[in-house]
């Protein structure tokens, strides 16, 4: 079983043999010949992985991974195919005779239900143990959207941090926005991505050994962002439009970068369709709505008309924002929409009907008093 060598931990292993988890342990033993390899580049045409800092080679998959992913019955899901950050066996030598033997099991994984009319899922960066969530101050910032960020974040295992960048813009009011930020109780920092000193202020998350996901929206300062935290111009960078503040796609695929801090970053393309996968935890990104409902006089209580209702008596006294709670009950119907259409996947995948309740819904589809 490998250590955790200066070369791994340099893309992200830290693992020692003895904090092995059991399932990779397992898959080490069923490939003795074989060694660990990071997805670095995920394309069309293939993977491209790394073993060391600075040598990323590609490397041939397993058949089963060249074809599109489906949901029909013994086929692999889309999101069971290896992503960006995912840890893969391999065997032969670089550059030409590389080939990835099995997928290691993931301990975090970032989702997004695809876009399109068809439910299916979208990997966006997998064993990950931080998220930045990156916003802009100027037009861009939208407390409503940074919500569904989070919400696609909770539960997954994953370190959620809220970066405002533009932050030396004029006009911008930074105290503002922390102050919107408050009610969602996780970590926000305020950075001009363009300046050494935002590398000081994420410094506690860029640890050696850990994996960053940079999610938002095109124009928000990723690649800016990204290219401070390396100290080179190493990622295309563009203006934004002046009327809207929105960018074009500067970064046109996922790819895992080592800082000289130790920690790995993955920018990812700008995201404007953000929709949930079935799976996410509503209650966990909406906790203090979800306090207020169970004081509610009626279970099955929807916080629109009904009498003794908590959670619209604290919007009406000023204690909690009125789009907060509209927002909350638009992802609400969401996930519950895209949990049935899950359901309804995955009986298609076992040839079964479908039964039960969606998952992470409660057994009365209610937000009320329980």
């Amino acid at each position: 079983m490998p250590a955790a060598s200066p070369t791994l931990s340099a893309i992200g292993w830290h693992w020692m043999p003895e904090t092995l988890p059991p399932a990779w342990a397992d898959r080490l033993a069923a490939h003795p010949a074989a060694r660990p390899a990071r997805i670095v580049e995920q394309h069309r045409s293939g993977y491209r992985v790394c073993e060391t800092l600075d040598a990323v080679f590609p490397a041939e998959s397993l058949p089963e991974w060249q074809r599109a992913g489906s949901y029909r019955k013994g086929d692999i899901s889309p999101e069971a195919r290896p992503a960006v950050g995912d840890w893969v066996l391999v065997e032969g030598e670089a550059p030409h005779a590389l080939r990835i033997v099995a997928l290691l099991p993931r301990f975090s994984a970032i989702k997004r239900g695809a876009a399109g009319e068809h439910y299916r899922q979208q990997v966006i960066a997998a064993n990950i143990d931080t998220v930045f969530v990156v916003c802009g101050l100027d037009a861009d910032f939208n407390l409503r959207r940074i919500e569904r960020y989070l919400l696609l974040v909770a539960g997954s295992g994953v370190q959620p941090v809220v970066v405002l960048t533009k932050a030396d813009k004029d006009g911008v009011d930074v105290d503002a926005a922390l102050a919107d930020l408050r009610a969602l109780e996780v970590p926000v920092r305020a950075v001009n991505a363009k300046h050494p000193a935002a590398a000081e202020v994420l410094a506690p998350w860029l640890l050696p050994g850990h994996s960053i996901v940079l999610v938002g929206s095109s124009g928000a300062g990723k690649s800016t962002l990204t290219n401070t935290l390396l100290g080179t111009e190493k990622m295309k960078t563009g203006a934004v439009r002046a009327s809207d503040a929105r960018g074009r796609h500067t970064t046109t695929h996922r790819a895992l970068i080592a800082l000289p801090s130790g920690a790995c970053l993955i920018d990812t393309p700008g995201m404007r369709e953000l929709k949930p996968t079935g799976e996410e935890a509503v209650a966990e990104s909406f906790a203090d709505i979800e306090a207020l409902a169970a004081q509610c006089r009626f279970r099955d209580c929807r916080h629109v008309k009904e009498p003794g209702c908590a959670v619209r008596a604290a919007v009406e006294r000023g204690e909690l924002a009125a789009e907060r709670v509209a927002n909350f009950l638009k992802l609400s119907e969401e996930v519950a929409g895209a949990a049935r259409q899950l359901a309804a996947r995955l009986a298609q995948k076992t040839g079964a009907r479908t039964m039960g309740k969606p998952p992470h819904k409660r057994p009365d589809g209610t937000h009320g008093r329980r």
